[in-house]
């Protein structure tokens, strides 16, 4: 296995928490049906929108940019374990293509104030 990047990005969750309120069609621009159905189940919601929200930021470092980003590019879903996975669709998997990247490796965390994310790039070879 050959890393491509890393990226790391932390959001603070009653940023997202104010954002929600405030823009109602947040979820539906940012967020994949199945990333809303998610979240929307948890007791607070707003931190595991946050972690994937820095989930995106953290995959955007870890490819090293790239234009033409749309948030529904990168999404979370979770392997049948439980663990998180990233998929990629649109410019972003261009750009994971262009890099040979053959996936995202995703970890994040929440606590009471702050939600982090960590993504790494690989080639598997």
């Amino acid at each position: 296995m050959e890393i491509v990047g890393l990226g790391v990005d932390i959001c603070e969750i009653a940023r997202i928490e104010r954002a929600l309120t405030r823009h109602p069609t947040m979820r539906a621009r940012v967020f994949t049906p199945e990333e809303t159905a998610y979240c929307d189940a948890k007791a607070r919601p707003a931190e595991s929108y946050a972690g994937r929200f820095a989930a995106r930021e953290a995959v955007i470092k870890a490819l090293g940019g790239y234009r033409g980003r749309r948030w529904q590019d990168i999404s979370v879903t979770r392997r049948p374990s439980g663990a998180p996975e990233v998929l990629l669709t649109g410019n972003a998997k261009d750009r994971a293509d262009a890099l040979r990247v053959s996936r995202v490796l995703i970890t994040f965390t929440h606590e009471r104030t702050n939600a982090v994310a960590f993504a790494i790039a690989v080639i598997d070879g």
